[in-house]
């Protein structure tokens, strides 16, 4: 079984963490650059921690999420370097961002239930570009007449969102007030905080970031 110093073994996980499409957890790795080699789980993260540090003051940074490790900007400098695009960032209908809420903080849910609580009904468009997006999830159906489907968020969603996991989410009084903060009160939408009449746990985390409700695409 080769071998590999421990400066090799930081360069080439460096590496193909900067050359992978998509964010690359520790089996991944093990089971791809780093297969055949004598190389502990213990030792891999051991080095990823120290990546994490090396980038720290960078401009580059090596971000956790839900799939893996991945690099990416500082926050910080996100108003320089968004001038490198032309187009603006995503912005995300109120409706859309009121249903993925339900579906994040009360999952597994149907779309029926989800009906319900926002008391309008949701939007097939909205479905299918949150499905799309791979954002969420038919994790099984409910026993009940039509069996309809039940919705979960994915990893995808969590990587999105910069989130290791759903413990991060925020609070769901943190997220109703991003969404009073991002558009105009609408008094008989307050979603966010109907989950948390239904004792969602809170959470330190902060909130949300990239998230954009554009004013002029109200799915329903």
């Amino acid at each position: 079984m080769p071998k590999i110093t421990r400066a090799q073994l930081k360069q080439l996980v460096e590496a193909a963490i900067f050359v992978a499409d998509t964010p690359l957890g520790t089996e991944q790795l093990q089971l791809t650059v780093l297969e055949g080699m004598a190389v502990s789980k213990t030792a891999l993260i051991e080095v990823l921690k120290e990546l994490q540090l090396d980038y720290q003051a960078r401009g580059i940074q090596l971000q956790e999420v839900a799939s893996g490790y991945r690099f990416v900007s500082a926050d910080s400098l996100s108003p320089w370097l968004s001038k490198l695009w032309q187009e603006q960032a995503p912005r995300y209908s109120r409706a859309m961002l009121e249903t993925l809420a339900l579906i994040a903080y009360r999952q597994p849910i149907t779309r029926g239930e989800i009906e319900d609580v926002r008391g309008v009904s949701v939007s097939s468009q909205i479905m299918k570009a949150m499905l799309e997006r791979n954002w969420i999830k038919v994790v099984g159906h409910k026993e009940l007449p039509g069996r309809p489907a039940l919705y979960a968020t994915t990893k995808q969603f969590l990587d999105y969102f910069a989130l290791k996991s759903l413990s991060e989410l925020p609070s769901a009084d943190s997220f109703a007030q991003f969404i009073e903060d991002d558009q105009n009160p609408r008094p008989d939408s307050d979603v966010a905080v109907a989950a948390a009449h239904d004792e969602i746990p809170p959470s330190q985390s902060s909130e949300p970031r990239s998230l954009k409700l554009d004013e002029t695409e109200q799915l329903h």
